[in-house]
């Protein structure tokens, strides 16, 4: 039985994974910024269900035989750098694009819906075999081979309401300064340095090997 100790400990840990730089982060400064403090928050909840996947796979053990396999890591390895890469070429053709200021009360043309927002978190997170490999090596140090169920839904829904607390913030400071956002110019520096930011984590998810 994991203890209260060990579950604050474990949504400590969780919690500073969430708050290192990476394409989680990114993607959530984009949608706050570009689309609103609503589309944001979408995209830190599908952040957060991916986080809260992770750790059960990690505690039964799925994703530790990701881990260890070659050809199922180098899979996940390519599609999430492919679409990161895809991420940032939109980021950055909609910086180029030339065209008026936002309206705010109108959502970005490319992420019609919350629903949206949403997938793209989800899918930035789970398709990113770092995040595996991080919770493979978290999760055995707070629950044993055999695991009990209550104990593999503690941890993750401690995963899932730390990550989605940190991104959800991050959202409402973004979105709260969204006027300075719809600014065209303003808008376009924080589409490029995303953009670019995205399409760097693609490369380098791609070029990386297993530890």
């Amino acid at each position: 039985m994991t203890s209260i100790t060990q579950i604050v400990g474990f949504g400590g840990l969780v919690m500073l994974g969430a708050m290192s730089p990476g394409p989680d982060f990114a993607v959530v400064v984009r949608r706050a910024a570009v689309s609103g403090r609503g589309h944001g928050m979408a995209a830190a909840a599908g952040i957060a269900v991916g986080v809260a996947a992770w750790v059960v796979a990690a505690a039964t053990g799925i994703a530790a035989l990701l881990a260890a396999s070659a050809m199922a890591f180098t899979v996940v390895k390519v599609v999430g750098a492919a679409y990161l890469l895809y991420l940032g070429v939109k980021a950055l053709r909609s910086a180029l694009r030339e065209g008026g200021e936002l309206r705010l009360d109108v959502p970005d043309p490319g992420r019609r819906s919350s629903w949206a927002a949403f997938v793209e978190g989800l899918l930035t997170n789970a398709l990113n075999p770092k995040a595996a490999l991080f919770l493979v090596a978290l999760v055995p140090q707070f629950v044993g081979s055999g695991a009990a169920v209550q104990d593999m839904l503690a941890l993750s829904v401690v995963a899932l309401a730390g990550t989605a607390v940190w991104f959800m913030m991050v959202a409402n400071i973004v979105g709260a300064l969204r006027r300075l956002f719809a600014r065209q110019a303003v808008r376009r520096v924080v589409d490029g340095l995303t953009g670019l930011a995205l399409i760097a984590l693609g490369v380098r998810l791609a070029a990386s090997t297993r530890p």
